[in-house]
């Protein structure tokens, strides 16, 4: 693994010469950037994979959809449509993608939701379509320089915080770490519940040496009820695990804490499934007698079209999770709720 890193050092100087260059190029203002008379926050990080940005931008939206009408946009990661797409009745993961169907599906009745792989584009148009949208999240967009967002929070995960990882390909970092700066916010996701204050203020000194002085929280996951969305059945006892995400220690860890886990199907994030994998993984739990169990962004990737009658006729459940803070909850909460009013103030379209 050392010499692989070795291998990999001089692609990763020559990536962050090029990410270096980009983002001087926005600084200087010679590569544009728009922002909005509408408030923008930008849920991003500085690493490939997952780091729990879709949870916490649920969180937002459940904390800010009963005072502010809400917008969403996405880029669409894996969708096989292409340009600006407003979410409506019809919609799948397969014409808008995984997370946004899955914020469509879920919030959709309150809040607007709409892809674009250039959300300089995709928000004038979102806003074209509900001109009564007062805040609009961006979505994985901390890279996205093309819009500069009034508020960004920049997620990492306790696993492998950003301080200690390496650029692309050596390591998963996007970017440099010190551009961890743009930000207003860190959150550190996934952390243990018991995680202690003194672990927490070695992060925060750690996370300080790139990012200043940067409020800095952390959250942890809470998974929920498994929910049934096939063949109904009355308990879980035995399970066969299927996942298509970037991390899932933490999900079997729980899994095997719930129920006895006979086997885990792991597939790389964002996986398409297809319909061979999907009945010898059903063929699998049949011949196990055990349900079958997966995450909500798996779900909604599974629900409809071509793999109907394969979840139809089994016992599926997924597992939803949310993000809690721990201790700061509120003041995160009041950061988010002081900017979005201090915007208002000056501009009477939030009024």
């Amino acid at each position: 693994m050392k010499i692989l890193r070795y291998v990999m050092w001089p692609l990763s100087v020559l990536y962050d010469l090029v990410t270096r260059l980009r983002n001087h190029l926005y600084d200087s203002g010679y590569k544009p950037s728009v922002s909005f008379d509408r408030f923008t926050i930008c849920i991003g990080n500085l690493n490939v994979g997952g780091s729990g940005k879709t949870p916490l931008t649920e969180y937002l939206i459940r904390h800010l959809q009963s005072q502010y009408k809400l917008g969403v946009v996405s880029r669409g990661y894996g969708r096989r449509t292409k340009g600006f797409r407003l979410a409506s009745n019809g919609e799948s993961a397969i014409t808008i993608g995984d997370e946004p169907f899955q914020y469509y599906r879920k919030y959709g009745s309150t809040v607007a939701v709409a892809v674009g792989e250039e959300r300089a584009l995709a928000v004038p148009h979102l806003l074209h379509e509900h001109s009564d949208i007062d805040v609009v999240l961006l979505d994985d967009a901390f890279q996205h320089r093309a819009v500069q967002a009034h508020f960004s929070v920049l997620v990492t995960d306790f696993s492998l915080p950003f301080y200690q990882d390496h650029l692309l390909p050596m390591g998963r970092l996007r970017e440099a770490r010190k551009f961890s700066r743009r930000a207003q916010v860190i959150v550190v996701s996934k952390c243990p519940p018991d995680l202690t204050s003194g672990v927490m203020s070695s992060m925060r000194k750690q996370i300080g040496r790139y990012a200043g002085e940067r409020p800095v929280f952390f959250s942890t996951i809470r998974y929920g009820d498994a929910i049934s969305f096939g063949l109904p059945a009355t308990a879980l006892s035995r399970v066969t695990l299927l996942t298509g995400i970037a991390k899932t220690g933490d999900l079997v860890a729980y899994c095997q804490s719930r129920w006895e886990l006979v086997h885990h199907f792991a597939y790389a994030d964002h996986h398409r499934y297809t319909s061979e994998e999907l009945k010898a993984v059903v063929a699998f739990a049949r011949s196990n007698h055990s349900v079958l169990l997966t995450t909500e962004k798996d779900m909604v990737r599974l629900i409809g079209g071509e793999f109907g009658a394969v979840i139809s006729q089994e016992p599926w459940f997924y597992v939803p999770i949310e993000i809690e803070f721990l201790k700061n909850g509120p003041a995160f909460d009041g950061l988010v709720r002081q900017s979005i009013q201090e915007f208002s103030n000056e501009h009477p379209v939030l009024s």
